[in-house]
């Protein structure tokens, strides 16, 4: 795995997060092989695709303390990032969703095993220390230009707490309880724990410990990639995407956050048309779920026109690969929840 540096004359610069977001679409649709670099911020929420900000993100607080706000791509939940939470980017080639994941957390986890520390990856993308976590990762695809749909590039993102303001991240960050209840914990505080706490290693030697346990060379971008990378930035910092689209009235909707063992929190936006029964005129879907293929393109748009009944629903839906698309969400499951909102 090759690590990625900045050129010298800018990696001094302080910059927004959409520039290291913007950084891996870069590499993922320009550069063959295997990525990897690490980056930091001012204080930021970075929240998923489909998240309701309103829902996640305590906005008051963050406009007051000047915590900056921006939606990534991938999904996943809200991560509230600082100059001491780490963030870790991968970008590779993927031809299966759960052996890149498990791929680059386990090597994450072996790393830190490596440190010393009782680390390892469970569940869907988090990395632990004992029972609480340290980090946790998102996935986000881009499809090979001419290719068979077999191979896609792929970033895996996240963070690790190196160390924690845990006063402004729970003040910032607003999970549901039922989010909360599902994952077995009271709070984000009694969830999380932090390099800084298991191990005296300091920030700088943590960082470049974990280049040398995980990379095995090293590339610096050219001034040409800076000007590429600030291209992609620009939509990340437009409103539209950072709050996201919302219908009008008439629209139907989930009234609370519907949780799917083993998916993740779904809340429906659905407009439909008069009639017997009702047909769907647009649907949205939000929430911490991981998208692992093009939602809007191949799953909400071929459910535009469809009678709002289980059998059109299923029939619209036969031949989509709906767990490719969502992680541990059926088609069956995905039914249910646009009939529950209408």
């Amino acid at each position: 795995m090759i690590h990625v540096r900045l050129p010298e004359a800018v990696a001094d610069a302080s910059r927004r997060l959409p520039f290291y977001l913007a950084m891996e679409e870069h590499l993922a649709r320009n550069y063959d092989g295997e990525y990897f670099f690490m980056w930091q911020v001012e204080p930021t929420v970075i929240f998923g695709r489909n998240q309701q900000i309103e829902a996640e993100v305590n906005l008051d607080y963050c406009r007051r303390e000047g915590i900056q706000t921006y939606r990534r791509k991938s999904g996943g939940g809200c991560v509230f990032a600082d100059m001491n939470n780490i963030m870790f980017s991968h970008v590779t080639t993927c031809e299966s969703v759960a052996t890149t994941f498990r791929g680059f957390t386990s090597r994450v986890a072996s790393m830190l095993r490596c440190l010393g520390l009782d680390a390892g990856a469970t569940g869907r993308n988090d990395i632990l220390i004992g029972d609480r976590k340290v980090s946790g990762y998102a996935f986000y695809h881009i499809p090979i230009p001419g290719g068979t749909g077999a191979l896609s590039r792929a970033i895996v993102h996240g963070t690790m707490l190196y160390d924690a303001d845990l006063e402004r991240m729970t003040a910032a960050l607003t999970p549901s309880q039922t989010k909360l209840d599902a994952k077995g914990v009271k709070s984000v505080r009694s969830r999380v724990t932090t390099i800084r706490e298991n191990h005296s290693i300091g920030l700088q030697d943590f960082k470049s410990f974990a280049v040398a346990e995980i990379c095995d060379g090293e590339m610096v971008l050219t001034d040409a990639d800076i000007e590429e990378i600030n291209r992609i930035a620009a939509p990340y910092f437009e409103e539209r995407w950072i709050y996201g689209r919302r219908y009008g009235s008439g629209r139907n909707a989930l009234p609370n956050p519907v949780r799917i063992e083993g998916a993740g929190e779904f809340v429906v936006d659905l407009q439909t048309s008069p009639g017997s029964p009702h047909v769907i005129s647009n649907v949205d879907l939000k929430g911490d779920f991981f998208i692992t293929g093009d939602l809007d393109a191949t799953l909400l748009r071929r459910l535009q026109g469809v009678p709002l009944t289980r059998g059109a629903l299923l029939s619209a839906m036969e031949g989509v690969n709906v767990p490719g698309i969502i992680m541990g969400l059926s088609a069956g499951q995905l039914a249910d929840l646009l009939l529950a909102a209408k």
